[in-house]
């Protein structure tokens, strides 16, 4: 279903940037893809299944965005949830973020996270690939939250995905939020 409607993956840019001065940090190409468009009921089952796993309601789930790496494509890392005082105020925040690998790579592509161990003190690099790292393997799933219980954005949550460096990579990633959504 999404093949054909690949467009350049976008960025929600953060006060003072530009489309310019972010070029390079997401080199995917990606497309949004809601259950209800999905008339075999696949995704609507892995809706359910992944409301059932981070006990969030299915109708707080933004519509999947279906990704595609090809070689030595990557996104530095990130926060899924919106820090105000950098993007403006926002209505509803990611909670959670699902990702289910859709295929095997056969080199590069991993999912890390730089902060895994606490350590926020390290210089980090955004560009480097360092870190606790998740191998996408073809029908797994890695669930990992953007907030603490007060509300702040967890800072253990920034993550990337590493260049392939051989193969292509293909996830779907169901961002959840803390309001219900429209599909």
């Amino acid at each position: 279903m999404a093949k054909s409607r690949l467009e350049p993956s976008k960025l929600a840019l953060r006060k003072g940037e530009t489309d310019e001065s972010t070029r390079g940090t997401r080199t995917s190409s990606g497309t949004f893809i809601s259950a209800s468009e999905d008339k075999t009921g696949i995704l609507d089952s892995v809706e359910r299944k992944i409301a059932r796993v981070t006990m969030l309601p299915k109708n707080h789930g933004e519509a999947f965005n279906i990704l595609r790496y090809e070689l030595g494509q990557k996104y530095d890392s990130n926060y899924d949830a919106f820090n105000p005082s950098e993007y403006g105020p926002q209505q509803s925040q990611r909670v959670a973020s699902f990702l289910l690998y859709l295929s095997n790579v056969e080199e590069g592509g991993e999912t890390m996270f730089p902060f895994e161990d606490g350590n926020f003190d390290s210089g980090y690099d955004y560009k480097k690939c360092i870190g606790l790292k998740v191998k996408p393997r073809k029908g797994d799933g890695l669930l990992f939250y953007s907030l603490l219980p007060n509300g702040l954005i967890d800072k253990t949550s920034l993550h990337g995905s590493c260049p392939v460096i051989k193969g292509e990579k293909w996830v779907a990633t169901k961002w959840i939020r803390d309001h219900p959504q429209e599909d």
